[in-house]
């Protein structure tokens, strides 16, 4: 990926919930992406009511719609793997990197 990219991805990484990862075992830079789910009411509880009051819009909710996504192939990415709602991307990463050491030691 080219630097310039790489600074796109990363720009508001609070907002959007982008992150890179490099991995330890193969080197390989691998790029993440939270995709949102469900939408998230976003305010202040009232103590008596137990109620969500005021709203803090769509900033910095960690993640993006999928409308929204960098990872495609237009961008460059030939594997684009969605893990699912709830569950870690780390898990792909170790998956992938084994998968990566097998091939190497053919």
């Amino acid at each position: 990926m080219t630097q310039e990219f790489n600074k796109r991805f990363l720009t508001d990484s609070d907002e959007t919930g982008r992150f890179t990862v490099t991995s330890l075992i193969t080197g390989r830079k691998y790029y993440v992406e939270p995709i949102d789910g469900k939408p998230v009411q976003w305010g202040d509880v009232n103590p008596a009511t137990k109620k969500i009051e005021g709203s803090y819009g769509k900033k910095y909710k960690g993640s993006i719609s999928e409308s929204e996504s960098l990872i495609t192939k237009e961008n460059g990415f030939d594997t684009i793997t969605y893990s699912g709602v709830g569950s870690s991307p780390f898990s792909e990463i170790d998956r992938r990197d084994k998968e990566y050491e097998l091939l190497r030691k053919k």
